[in-house]
């Protein structure tokens, strides 16, 4: 581990369940630690499903205001380099294959939204709607989809109850769209989305990474949901907090502890600046 974490220079985040506590602010341990990390010369990003501008609208909040040096958004479809003033995004889907795929729920109990620019858009106001914007703190508002989808979107959320989640995979597994390819995937319990398969975080930080003169080997990962699994498996080094998905412990190099008890910053402290901390 101590050789591999010599090679380390940049540490990127998932942010809920893994940046953010419950109560969903960055805790004083981490925090200290990221600023250590860039006194030091390593940059600090995060990978996440939220929209670019809604990250950066947020980090101060979350009380990191001024540390990120590098965004990944949608999965993967945006690159937002603050530290050198690049943005770019990729592979977003016609909106003519995200009607076909309302199309394919449209006798279900669910919500449609597609999340752009730091704005959560949906056809309709409903109480899934207004719950989402309220604990991602995003702004939500109501379109004609008939406009809103003649430009591409980078993906489309459904959004449903964490008992129904079952159902709307179920469904999912008889889509087919033979002019677009498309996939779908549980980025939460009560989301489901599609997006262009050619996107993930590791796509996304690949890139970013390429724009330092660095690779893959050289970024540390932390995650804890299923849509983590694929950066964690790629990174230099591959963290999963103990709350995370067996799926995405399965390919972690190291499970730190929970995002409520400091895993990230227990980490960073402990094997990348190597000052002592916690860990497991």
């Amino acid at each position: 581990m101590m050789e591999r974490t010599d090679r380390i220079k940049a540490v990127i985040c998932d942010v809920d369940g893994t940046l953010l506590t419950s109560q969903g602010v960055v805790s004083p341990i981490t925090g200290a630690a990221i600023k250590n990390l860039r006194s030091q010369g390593i940059l600090f990003g995060i990978a996440t499903g939220r929209d670019a501008k809604s990250v950066v609208d947020l980090l101060g909040e979350w009380g990191i205001e001024g540390q990120a040096d590098i965004i990944i958004g949608s999965g993967g479809a945006e690159i937002r380099d603050l530290a050198l003033g690049i943005q770019r995004s990729s592979f977003p889907l016609e909106g003519s294959l995200i009607w076909e795929i309302m199309d394919h729920y449209q006798d279900m109990d669910v919500t449609f939204v597609v999340p752009y620019e730091g704005v959560l858009y949906a056809p309709k106001e409903d109480e899934r709607v207004k719950n989402l914007s309220r604990i991602d703190k995003i702004p939500y508002k109501i379109v004609d989809f008939g406009e809103f989808l003649k430009t591409p979107r980078p993906k489309v959320m459904i959004v449903c109850q964490p008992e129904y989640m079952d159902a709307v995979i179920e469904r999912s597994r008889t889509f087919r769209n033979d002019q677009y390819k498309c996939a779908a995937l549980r980025t939460a319990s009560i989301l489901f989305e599609y997006m262009d398969p050619r996107i993930s975080k590791t796509q996304g930080l690949a890139e970013a990474a390429k724009l330092h003169g660095f690779s893959m080997e050289n970024i540390c990962t932390f995650g804890d949901a299923d849509n983590d699994w694929d950066m964690t498996q790629n990174a230099g080094i591959g963290v999963a907090m103990a709350n995370g998905s067996e799926k995405t412990k399965s390919a972690a190099d190291y499970i730190t502890d929970d995002n409520d008890h400091d895993g990230i910053g227990n980490f960073i402290n402990r094997f990348i600046l190597k000052t002592g901390g916690e860990g497991q």
